[in-house]
């Protein structure tokens, strides 16, 4: 069993003691916690979600993505696959590498992984496709379903500097995205947690069967997680 630190302890002794609590209280006692026993960075907050669903089946894998209103707090490292006029356009949008096959090579040959969002378009995928080993298991390689394999290079690059994140099942039916930074607004983490829970609820697989939404936590990256009381979700 991990040793508590010092201020893990500390964390942990203004918690409140309910086992589960409205969003508003988890919030509140998450950033009161916080500020009582004090990181040198500003921690992430993140949400997770245990949910009913079988991940071995590809129907009931969740992946998708969704534009938090305040954004995580992070400017993501974006790279893009294009070729022809569309890398032009993709450095006038911002982004940190642009590429055709020699940016695959690189991250092949040079282990390059210095970035948080891959954007490729479609008539990049013929080599793009390569990296599926080494990107796929870091939730990096582009797909169309979390909207990363487009032509839409600008209008794209401009929704995740904006705070677009990506959500997906992992192996064990749990999907945990982040919604902020402990320094923001109550509020505005509420209502980044508030879209991406519509958005868990709205994406349920229709082959899912019996409780959907088993638990909801939300937690930093030092602390430890709250339970939310599901029935108070939504209202």
């Amino acid at each position: 069993m991990a040793t508590l630190t010092k201020k893990m302890k500390q964390m942990n002794k203004n918690l409140p003691r309910k086992a589960l609590l409205t969003l508003e209280e988890a919030v509140t006692a998450l950033k009161t916690a916080c500020e009582e026993a004090p990181r040198k960075f500003d921690q992430t907050v993140e949400a997770a979600f245990r949910l009913g669903v079988d991940p071995k089946k590809a129907e009931q894998q969740l992946r998708g993505t969704v534009v938090l209103p305040h954004g995580t707090g992070k400017q993501p490292r974006i790279i893009v696959f294009a070729l022809g006029d569309k890398q032009s356009e993709a450095r006038e949008a911002g982004v940190e590498h642009v590429g055709g096959e020699d940016l695959a090579e690189k991250i092949l040959q040079e282990g390059f992984l210095d970035f948080d969002v891959a954007i490729a378009t479609p008539d990049t995928m013929r080599f793009v496709g390569k990296l599926g080993k080494l990107l796929g298991p870091r939730g990096l390689m582009p797909n169309p379903k979390s909207g990363t394999v487009t032509f839409n290079v600008k209008e794209t690059v401009d929704e995740f500097k904006k705070g677009k994140v990506e959500y997906r099942t992992d192996k064990f039916g749990i999907v945990a995205v982040p919604i902020g930074k402990i320094s923001f607004e109550e509020e505005k983490l509420i209502d980044n947690f508030t879209t991406l829970y519509n958005t868990i609820v709205r994406v349920r697989p229709s082959s899912a069967k019996g409780q959907y939404i088993k638990s909801v936590a939300i937690s930093s990256t030092m602390g430890p997680g709250l339970k939310l009381d599901q029935a108070s979700l939504g209202k």
